[in-house]
């Protein structure tokens, strides 16, 4: 994705899941203090409250008394795909911090994190990630440059509560896109909110775009990402004239264009929105930073057509800067294992993260797609059943038959570029009844070649 790992996807104190990425000041300058410690700046979520701060700062207390030669200070930052360039560029990141799925390969053949592979390959758990998650933190020979902490496959979130407003079962979801649509018009109809709303700002556009292109079959580059096929796939063009039907036809997409990963949540949330779509982990930071009634809260498996469908997936890395010094590396890595990932690999972590996170009305048993292998996943699930606080019943849709979906990947080329050209497409689309489709896939299709070009 990404635009903003916020989607990942990327939420609170559990994941940046899809929630805000966030960093701060290097701490490369004072990585050796007068007692010998290793000093490093660690990401933290921005805007957290105080019991969520308290909770991470006795994480922080935990892992010092266990690593007595490590110093740890937290920095807030809030990933964004217009702002990490320019912090990057200017070395004001932390020395841990998080990336999205789609910058991994990028920042790593350009060196501009840290290959931490040798630390990495020391992990108990090192040959246990999934491979299909794995991939996006490894260089072209395998090495694990980046660690994946979370990820996600797209879904459909809807409101259960505009639903019965509407008539609608919100036990029984749509299953194909026409039903989206009859439910959309619905929606709207009896409620007077969008019946179904998409993101169009801050490459969000153009990623949701990438999704929906995805599960009505088609794709947004050819298979060897080595070009773009964003005019020459005909489901793209099928994607728009869908999305121009719900805008002009049937007036169930109400009235903001706008929306990005963050203020597409709040009106979801808030019940302005009937459905959408997003990550499948995204219940987390609904509820914990926009105060969704988990009574309303719904979320079924995209609707899938086409001659080759699937869902596209995406995730979090932990990164390491390039400029911190082997000592802080190494500790940054021992902080990874720590905070991200001992409570999917450890089971006493795993139990005592479920049980604090429930004390404090976080959520436990969110959908997420598993980092690490089969057999470790279903370990973990059964570590934390008893802490689960999430209504199940209402992810079953999702939960039952994501498992069962093809996955795929994100583009590979100047993902988040092309992700920002495509997002004045569907805006165009949503705001101009008369809007020339073929022309606006066109313009982005000669776009997307020169950014090709450029990264080749």
């Amino acid at each position: 994705m990404r635009s903003s790992l916020t989607r990942v996807g990327i939420t609170g104190v559990a994941l940046l899941s899809t929630g805000a990425l966030l960093a701060g000041c290097s701490g490369g300058a004072d990585a050796d203090s007068p007692d010998g410690r290793t000093t490093i700046t660690v990401a933290i979520d921005a805007g957290l409250e105080q019991e969520a701060r308290d909770n991470f700062d006795a994480r922080v207390a935990t892992f010092e008394k266990a690593h007595p030669d490590i110093t740890v200070e937290a920095q807030e930052y809030t990933w964004t795909a217009t702002t990490f360039t320019a912090d990057l560029a200017g070395g004001t990141l932390p020395d841990v911090f998080t990336i999205p799925f789609t910058d991994g390969r990028g920042l790593i053949a350009a060196g501009q994190i840290a290959d931490i592979s040798g630390y990495v390959a020391e992990l108990p758990y090192a040959d246990a990630f999934n491979p299909n998650v794995a991939q996006a933190g490894q260089a072209d020979d395998g090495s694990q440059w980046a660690i994946p902490i979370a990820a996600y496959g797209q879904a459909l979130h809807y409101n259960r509560a505009l639903f019965e407003q509407a008539g609608l079962d919100p036990d029984m979801p749509p299953t194909t896109w026409d039903e989206v649509r009859d439910a959309a018009k619905k929606i709207s109809d009896a409620t007077g909110e969008a019946g179904y709303a998409t993101m169009t700002s801050g490459n969000t556009g153009g990623w949701i775009f990438t999704t929906l292109v995805n599960a009505f079959g088609g794709r947004t580059e050819d298979g060897e990402a080595s070009a773009p096929t964003i005019d020459t796939d005909a489901a793209a063009a099928e994607v728009l004239e869908y999305l121009h039907a719900l805008r002009w036809d049937d007036d169930s997409m109400g009235s903001n264009f706008l929306y990005d990963w963050g203020t597409i949540n709040q009106d979801f949330a808030s019940g302005r929105i009937g459905m959408y779509v997003s990550g499948g982990g995204n219940y987390g930071n609904l509820v914990t930073q926009n105060a969704l009634k988990p009574e309303d809260y719904g979320i079924s498996i995209l609707p899938l057509q086409g001659a080759d469908p699937g869902v596209l997936g995406g995730g979090t890395l932990a990164a390491v800067s390039p400029k911190a010094e082997a000592a802080q590396q190494q500790a940054a890595v021992e902080w990874i294992d720590f905070y991200y990932l001992a409570k999917l690999a450890d089971e006493k972590t795993a139990v005592q993260t479920a049980e604090l996170a429930a004390s404090l009305d976080q959520p436990v048993g969110a959908p997420e797609l598993p980092v690490f292998d089969d057999e470790r996943f279903a370990q973990y699930q059964s570590w934390i059943a008893p802490s689960v606080n999430v209504p199940l019943q209402q992810m079953a849709p999702y939960t039952e038959h994501s498992g069962s979906q093809p996955l795929i990947g994100e583009p590979r080329v100047a993902t988040q570029d092309v992700y920002a050209l495509l997002d004045a497409v569907v805006q165009s689309v949503l705001t101009d009844e008369n809007a020339d489709i073929d022309e606006l896939l066109r313009g982005a299709q000669e776009q997307a070649e020169a950014l090709y070009a450029k990264a080749g």
